[in-house]
């Protein structure tokens, strides 16, 4: 989470790669920390876990620094991160003159250049927010890595099945609301012609210890849930949650602790050590 000071950044991702993680999940947040810095880190200080970075606002970046950076760690790291993007929050984004009057537009705009700037093609567009005279990398990933698109409204969630390789769908959402969104993204995907794998990558808000379910009902009440998201209770209960995000059309589901849990660490080895191996 956002919140965990980036000198612990050390302890998480040793205890993600030593008890069995298949992936850590990274945030980009106004204004905690950068989500390239920290997953560059993570990258740097393991050799199997992969890295998800959910997500980078677009607003803050131009794109061909963003489709800079993340070649550079595909390069240094193949394989090994899964780069997300999305329109970032609108109140900061104006906060730091960044706001945009369509941010559908700009998430278009952006999408479509990241992957062909990461597909190593060079690109030229005119378009509403993103400008480009015949700009390429000159170190493109050798495998472009899989672009993952954040989205929450229908027309977000149809974009990202027209253009990105996954979408990443909040912890407000329920195995109800991950089908609705994998029927929103087939449209998109049809619109498209596309016909390659799409993932659906879903954030699972999860608390353990004590008064896990209460502590779970004040973190959702802060902001709106779909009936039946979240998860609390020990590993059994949260395994069983995970069963049904998959058996919704999730293919990665994120366990997201609430805010007062007190140990990052702790809740990275529980979810590799406990929770994971029930899962086959």
């Amino acid at each position: 989470m956002p919140q965990i000071p980036p000198e612990r950044l050390g302890e998480v991702c040793r205890a993600a790669e030593d008890s069995g993680l298949e992936q850590l999940w990274l945030w980009e947040d106004c204004f905690w920390g950068g989500g390239i810095a920290a997953a560059a880190t993570v990258l740097a200080r393991t050799e199997r876990v992969r890295v998800g970075i959910g997500v980078m606002p677009v607003p803050l970046r131009n794109v061909a620094s963003t489709a800079m950076e993340v070649a550079t760690l595909s390069r240094l790291y193949p394989d090994r991160l899964i780069p997300g993007v999305g329109h970032g929050v609108q109140d900061w984004m104006a906060q730091v003159g960044a706001g945009v009057e369509s941010p559908m537009t700009l998430l278009r705009e952006q999408l479509l250049a990241l992957r062909s700037l990461l597909n190593g093609e060079k690109v030229s567009t005119a378009g509403r927010y993103v400008q480009l005279d015949g700009v390429a990398l000159d170190w493109p990933p050798t495998t472009p890595p899989v672009l993952a698109a954040a989205a929450t409204g229908p027309r977000t969630v149809r974009l990202s099945g027209e253009l990105a390789d996954a979408t990443i769908l909040t912890a407000r959402t329920s195995p109800d609301g991950v089908r609705t969104a994998r029927a929103l993204i087939d449209e998109g995907r049809a619109k498209a012609g596309r016909t390659d794998a799409h993932q659906v990558i879903v954030y699972l808000r999860t608390a353990t210890g004590p008064d896990a379910a209460a502590r779970l009902e004040v973190a959702q009440e802060r902001e709106g849930t779909e009936v039946g998201a979240g998860v609390a209770g020990g590993a059994e209960t949260i395994a069983d949650a995970v069963r049904r995000y998959a058996e919704a059309g999730a293919d990665t589901v994120v366990l997201e602790p609430i805010s007062d849990h007190p140990d990052p660490v702790e809740f990275v080895r529980f979810a590799g050590e406990e929770v994971r191996p029930l899962l086959g």
